[in-house]
């Protein structure tokens, strides 16, 4: 059964905010070669939540993890990401399509918090 990785942010107007999670799923691929791994937008940007889980069924995925990439678990991704999944998912009632915790307090963030810090401080 193929799996997908759907990642999903806010979306901006600005392109090359948008292009960081473009960038992300790249770099994630090769690490999870058995996975079609997709980058969407909540809002302002394409693709939406429901045309890249069309991009992930048409490349194969019977099963779908979307991955709010956001800090927090607030508004978005208690209520709008998962609105979008359900509507999106009528489609595609043959695909189980699942969706992750936000990033949070996660413990490899603090060493990202503490790497960043380091580098401003140098």
């Amino acid at each position: 059964m193929k799996r997908a990785i759907l990642l999903v942010d806010h979306g901006s107007r600005r392109p090359e905010a948008n292009a960081l999670l473009d960038e992300l799923a790249e770099r994630i691929r090769p690490r999870v070669p058995d996975c079609v791994v997709v980058a969407a937008h909540l809002e302002l940007a394409k693709p939406d939540i429901a045309e890249g889980i069309d991009r992930c069924v048409t490349q194969g995925a019977a099963k779908i993890v979307v991955h709010p990439f956001f800090l927090s678990p607030g508004r978005h991704t208690t209520v709008d990401i998962p609105a979008q999944v359900e509507r999106a998912a009528e489609k595609h009632r043959d695909v189980r399509i699942r969706i992750s915790e936000p990033l949070g307090g996660h413990d490899t963030l603090i060493d990202v918090v503490l790497d960043r810090v380091r580098d401003a401080d140098s």
